[in-house]
């Protein structure tokens, strides 16, 4: 589904991503990993045309995504919840899940009544202010957004980030669910061992910007751990 060929990416004088050849099977869950400063989030970002790629290419079904805009990702049913979930705090629940509508192709006028069954604290507070919403509450919100798009491709940038244990799990329950009842193609950064483990089915690891492992989670040794993510 995601095919990612010779991908460069400097900051300033600063190479980031090195010769990056990465592929996203369609239908998995596949878990990126790596220590602080790696180029994990960076990676995202080129895919979702935040950041520009100095060289390579990004194909998802076969397109090259590097020459277009950063909207177009939506457009072509890419969801994306950033690290740092990025709600807009002075607009309500509904209002943040709105906003999704206007990149959905085709449009709808309502918000998928499904997903305040994944989520139902949402519904019980669609008018209340997204900043005064908890942090777990706001990443269910933030994930809930990205679904109103109805993905083909669901993109999470450390989803369980400073996250109560609670909703760690329903966060969780939901990504199963998403891609092993839906078959929703699943890519995210997460650095919880536990959670790796339990919700994904692919392993992808990046070692000082470069891609040093490729497989399925078990792959996931204590040994790899020590050699790629003890600190």
């Amino acid at each position: 589904m995601l095919t990612i060929e010779g991908l460069n990416q400097f900051y300033g004088g600063s190479h980031i991503l090195w010769d990056v050849d990465m592929s996203i099977p369609e239908g998995s869950c596949t878990c990126l990993m790596g220590r602080n400063g790696m180029g994990k989030t960076t990676l995202l970002k080129c895919i979702m045309g935040l950041v520009s790629a100095k060289s390579g290419r990004i194909l998802y079904r076969g397109e090259d995504l590097r020459p277009l805009p950063a909207e177009e990702r939506a457009h072509r049913r890419i969801g994306y919840v950033p690290q740092g979930r990025e709600i807009f705090s002075q607009l309500t629940v509904e209002e943040n899940l709105r906003i999704g509508l206007a990149a959905r192709r085709p449009k709808i006028r309502q918000v998928p009544s499904h997903l305040y069954d994944m989520f139902p604290v949402l519904k019980q507070m669609l008018h209340r202010r997204g900043g005064d919403l908890s942090g777990g509450q706001q990443q269910q919100l933030a994930i809930a957004r990205a679904l109103v798009l109805d993905p083909t491709l669901l993109i999470l940038d450390e989803p369980t980030e400073g996250i109560q244990p609670n909703i760690v799990h329903d966060i969780g329950e939901v990504i199963q669910r998403l891609n092993r009842e839906i078959k929703l193609t699943v890519l995210l950064v997460e650095q919880k061992l536990p959670f790796a483990r339990r919700v994904a089915t692919d392993l992808r690891m990046l070692d000082k910007g470069r891609l040093v492992l490729s497989g399925k989670i078990e792959a996931l040794t204590d040994e790899v751990v020590r050699a790629h993510l003890t600190v």
